[in-house]
């Protein structure tokens, strides 16, 4: 059989196979190996509208953009248009054969992460997914190894970690300037004014734009009927199937810092309260509790409060001045010296600032994200974001929304990928594919 006339179901399982099959593909399969420091590298991008296009830009500088995919032909002729050279397609399996491809970008709405990651991997292409990695704990698991296994050079989307203010508040929390830290306070605008949550699927149906292939974007997810604005472009955030509500969206940012400073593992208990919960769509806001075991930075153990939805800390826990300003979107360690507060934009700071006046901030630079990875492709350094810590950041985030879907504490088995003697719970940490969109490794 002609490799262009695989079955959907046919591809996607025939992935496992080809990755053991060299002569099928050559260069790209035979190991995920650096490639000459001289040489650059052929990108393919897989999602190439909003942020998936300043993924493809950013991650051009100095390489080659061969492929391009969109199920928005309105955007893959946009991106066509900045790289005229690179092959065009509205479906990431056709995308996936072509043979010189050596590192795929993949900036899809959230439920389409793993299964074009996953199928990249098994291909042997590096990989610059996005954040969240997943839409799933136990997809998130499953990227970690198989990139592990392959040996790639993986990068998780989560821009902000290569910014010189997060550095800092890294560097100062590890170098004790607060002492040990006992708790931290995480907290976001959205989803507000950003999209909407809190709803029932719509009981209408409208006519699909002939621009969009409706069937190809809702991919793994349920078959539903397409509704204007309810889902794409952008409000895909909201629903379950599709996003990972404002946890998803902010939480790798923002929880990002605090696993990394504290070097924290997974957690052994989260609990979640917030409204009723919904079968269709994330909350209209939530508050999840994290208890993790201690670290050298911490206590016996470090409890992360995460409030979304303009929801804020007590204004006193800061110990700031009154007229400061604060940050709509930000993190704040407390310890046993005082506290650190960093905002997303705003820069670090530690408080009471009578405490700290003769402190002196490392002298750190923002780094690139993305030429980090393609760096690192072609032999020159490591990313800072590899699968290998943003796959576990990922399942650290992801179970805050188990603890709220399911309505229940969570104690977790990381190693068992379990929440112990919780059904309910473990039924959230992995979803179903629609038929015939199955992927070899992530069942």
């Amino acid at each position: 059989m002609s490799r262009l006339h695989l079955t959907r179901r046919g591809f996607l399982h025939g992935v496992a196979a080809a990755s053991v099959a060299a002569p099928l593909h050559g260069r790209t399969i035979a190991r995920a190996e650096a490639r000459s420091a001289n040489q650059t590298v052929n990108i393919a991008c897989v999602g190439v509208g909003g942020k998936g296009s300043s993924d493809m830009q950013s991650t051009a500088v100095g390489h080659n953009i061969v492929a391009l995919c969109d199920v928005d032909a309105e955007r893959l002729a946009a991106a066509g248009e900045k790289f005229p050279k690179a092959r065009r397609y509205n479906d990431w399996r056709k995308l996936l054969e072509q043979s010189d491809i050596d590192a795929v970008t993949i900036s899809t709405p959230d439920h389409m992460h793993a299964a074009v990651t996953m199928s990249a991997m098994q291909l042997g292409k590096h990989v610059f997914t996005q954040k969240p990695l997943t839409n799933t704990v136990h997809e998130a698991r499953r990227l970690t190894e198989i990139a592990a296994e392959k040996g790639l050079i993986t990068q998780m989307g989560i821009q902000h970690h290569a910014s010189a203010r997060l550095k800092m508040a890294v560097q100062a929390i590890r170098d004790g300037v607060i002492g040990k830290t006992h708790d931290v306070h995480v907290w976001t605008d959205r989803p507000v004014n950003f999209w909407k949550q809190g709803l029932q699927r719509p009981d209408k149906m409208d006519a699909v734009p002939a621009s969009l292939d409706w069937d190809r974007w809702l991919g793994v997810a349920p078959e539903r009927p397409y509704v204007s604005g309810a889902y794409h472009p952008f409000h895909w955030r909201g629903w379950w199937d599709f996003g990972t509500g404002a946890l998803g969206d902010m939480g790798c940012h923002l929880i990002d810092p605090v696993v990394n400073a504290l070097e924290l593992g997974p957690p052994r208990k989260v609990r979640a309260e917030g409204p009723e919960p919904l079968t269709e769509s994330g909350p209209e806001w939530c508050v999840v509790h994290y208890e993790f075991p201690g670290t050298q930075h911490t206590g016996d153990s470090l409890r992360l409060t995460w409030y979304e939805a303009g929801r804020m800390p007590q204004r006193d826990l800061f110990q700031a001045p009154a007229d400061w300003a604060g940050s709509q979107n930000g993190v704040l360690f407390l310890g046993e010296k005082g506290n650190l507060f960093v905002g997303f934009p705003e820069m670090p700071e530690l408080f009471p600032r009578e405490a700290f006046v003769d402190y002196r901030w490392p002298e750190l630079k923002d780094h690139d994200h993305y030429t980090e990875w393609t760096s690192a492709i072609v032999g020159n350094g490591t990313t800072s974001c590899p699968f290998s810590y943003s796959g576990p950041l990922t399942e650290t985030v992801l179970l805050g929304n188990v603890a709220f879907r399911s309505g229940s504490v969570i104690e977790w088995n990381s190693e068992a990928l379990q929440a112990i003697g919780n059904p309910a719970a473990d039924g959230f940490l992995k979803r179903d594919y629609r038929p015939g969109w199955d992927v070899a490794g992530l069942a």
